[in-house]
């Protein structure tokens, strides 16, 4: 498919990923997103072919219009969704395949000034939550989820699931909706729970025998195992 080609498929990707879009007024005021991609792909076929100033001054201005900031240099696969957009980054050797769903304030940048592939490898079908950051050469599998706000550095597998900060990929089950950002679980809440019943229980001992106290401080241990497995998974 040729450059047009790829736009026109862009523009008829943003009416299938949101269901607000409801007429071209619309999308012409409302997508920078989409608007965003279709200029990245002009400027990155200028890019390739050696008009490397001219790409990133087209890209500069797209940035202005779209508060979206995304390298000439990049390569971005088909059917790739930016959803609102504001805030967006983009770097220079980031990798995206296709069908990928990105919300706004999505950062896919680098960690290292040395020469090289040094963004994130985003594969097909991923989404990656509002305010995620993705930093480094790391690999984000196949339809694997990002919850929002959360910042990874290291690889997340094909169909899992990866939130907080750092992020910690969760067991699977937890969250297999990848538009219920909401279902996600709270694991700092989790652990705060956790410590709070057991110093619910130490207080039990203190204060007096309780011979429920053996069976809750069970039920807790199961708790604390679960959360540091999932921790380190």
């Amino acid at each position: 498919m040729g450059l047009y080609s790829d736009i026109k498929e862009d523009f008829s990707n943003a009416y299938k990923n949101d269901p607000a879009l409801n007429s071209k007024i619309d999308f012409l005021f409302n997508y920078p997103g989409v608007w965003a991609i279709a200029w990245y792909r002009v400027a990155h076929k200028l890019y390739n072919s050696g008009f490397t100033k001219i790409a990133r001054i087209l890209m500069g201005l797209t940035q202005i219009f779209t508060h979206i900031d995304i390298h000439p240099a990049a390569r971005i696969g088909k059917r790739v969704f930016i959803d609102h957009g504001t805030g967006v980054v983009i770097g220079e050797t980031t990798i995206i395949k296709n069908d990928v769903l990105i919300y706004q304030g999505v950062t896919l940048g680098g960690v290292s000034l040395d020469l090289g592939k040094r963004h994130p490898t985003i594969r097909q079908g991923a989404v990656l939550g509002a305010g995620a950051k993705i930093l480094g050469n790391i690999v984000i599998g196949e339809y694997a989820k990002i919850g929002a706000n959360s910042v990874v550095v290291k690889e997340v597998p094909d169909n899992a699931t990866a939130i907080g900060i750092p992020a910690h990929v969760i067991p699977k089950g937890r969250c297999n909706d990848p538009f219920m950002h909401n279902k996600l679980p709270d694991i700092n809440k989790e652990m705060f729970e956790y410590l709070l019943k057991r110093v619910a229980i130490l207080e039990h001992v203190i204060v007096k025998d309780n011979t429920d106290v053996l069976e809750q401080d069970l039920e807790l241990e199961y708790i604390y195992e679960s959360f540091i497995k999932a921790m380190k998974s």
